[in-house]
């Protein structure tokens, strides 16, 4: 747990707390656990985890940062965060206040993007700290992954800048983008959005849209169907650190032409790939049981296995060349 003062504003119970998940390379022949959500009766295959294991080793790995999507949570991204904690890297990921699947959603978390990347700044610092964990991670070798709004929030922490007006402007020249409807974990209209944004209670933080909000020391990013709509161009264009990026060719909710595509024409060297038969719920955890057909997003969550393998298979090239 870390302490964030803006996790306040987007929290509903107003605390300044921050969830934070670590996985690991644990020692072999710990005990395990399904982390499965529910663990009883799945809906979402995650996976299991030798909780408070020791390390595999005494050597310093790698971290990698995670940001969940809209309304996620770091569990249901655990295909993602076990699979490079398997391969030797320390994945690093939050629950986001206000905008996570654990806590009651609200309008600040939802709006607010730019404080997702002080969210993994803070959980950073938590984690280079803890007695623990200190001498098993490498503070020189950091990279950032995300999903969705996650993928933005990774962009951010990577250098990029947000601008709230950008959006609200292309949202009203693109009523139809997926981005600009209600989402289905959080019914948010457009005008809501406005307003909340321009709220006397968020004034202060809405100043701190445009600031800098990276992560020192980033050496790589990683997005799966990243939104891009509120980055500035500028900002997109003066990113060094190599960049990746996945998105699914049939994904309505955050389509790779308006989002995906436009960060392929503006980041420098960045290596876009947009993946057959794949939406954009194809990047949540694999949808079991009667959530295929009865959960919403599961509906929506095509070819799951194709897209984790390939997800997994980019990210892990990336960050090998990046931080190995």
């Amino acid at each position: 747990m870390a302490v964030q003062p803006s996790a306040m504003l987007r929290d509903a119970q107003h605390r300044s707390d921050l969830r934070i998940t670590v996985w690991y390379p644990a020692a072999a022949g710990a005990p395990t656990r399904s982390i499965d959500i529910p663990p009883e009766a799945p809906e979402f295959k995650v996976g299991s985890v030798a909780a408070d294991a020791p390390f595999a080793d005494t050597s310093r790995h790698p971290i990698i940062l995670l940001s969940h999507g809209f309304g996620g949570s770091a569990r249901i991204m655990g295909w993602f965060g076990l699979a490079l904690a398997e391969h030797g890297f320390v994945v690093v990921a939050v629950d986001h206040p206000g905008n996570n699947g654990i806590d009651p959603l609200t309008k600040e978390g939802a709006v607010l993007w730019w404080d997702r990347a002080d969210d993994l700044k803070a959980a950073l610092a938590t984690v280079l700290a803890d007695p623990k964990l200190k001498d098993h991670l490498d503070p020189a070798r950091v990279g950032i992954a995300g999903f969705s709004i996650g993928g933005l929030t990774a962009l951010v922490a990577g250098g990029a800048k947000t601008d709230p007006d950008r959006m609200i402007q292309f949202c009203h020249e693109h009523p139809a983008d997926g981005t600009c409807k209600p989402q289905r974990e959080f019914a948010l209209s457009k005008d809501e959005a406005v307003e909340t944004l321009a709220s006397p209670a968020l004034a202060t933080e809405r100043k701190r849209a445009r600031d800098d909000h990276s992560v020192p020391g980033v050496k790589a990013i990683f997005a799966m169907a990243p939104v891009v709509q509120p980055l500035t161009p500028a900002s997109l264009r003066v990113i060094r650190e190599p960049v990746v990026i996945l998105a699914g060719a049939d994904d309505v909710t955050v389509p790779p032409a308006t989002h995906a595509l436009i960060a392929k024409r503006l980041i420098p060297g960045v290596k876009v790939t947009i993946l057959p038969d794949v939406t954009h719920y194809s990047f949540l955890a694999t949808c079991s049981g009667s959530a295929a057909t009865e959960v919403p997003v599961c509906r929506d969550a095509t070819n799951q296995e194709t897209a984790h393998r390939l997800a997994i298979r980019a990210a892990l090239a990336l960050f090998e060349r990046a931080l190995r």
